[in-house]
């Protein structure tokens, strides 16, 4: 038997629009979200924004949505 936990998805968030030009390039996006303790299983451009799926430190499965260019967080959903 096998169980499925799935996460809610998350209406989409409202990141501000910037010009693609002033993005925070992917590869150091997915460099600072790491090294802030996430794994990443998955990174994508929602939007105007970053959203990854992957863990926490604390290896609980997290969604969030990411400002393009400053990286601040703007929604997060965090498995209970």
């Amino acid at each position: 038997m096998c169980a499925v936990v799935s996460m809610p998805a998350l209406a989409k968030a409202n990141c501000k629009a910037y010009p693609k030009s002033e993005w925070m390039k992917e590869a150091e996006a997915k460099a600072r979200i790491e090294a802030q303790g996430y794994t990443i299983s998955k990174f994508k451009v929602d939007g105007n924004c970053y959203e990854i799926y992957g863990r926490n430190k604390a290896g609980k499965k997290v969604e969030i949505y990411f400002d393009a260019k400053t990286l601040d967080p703007v929604k997060t959903e965090i498995e209970k």
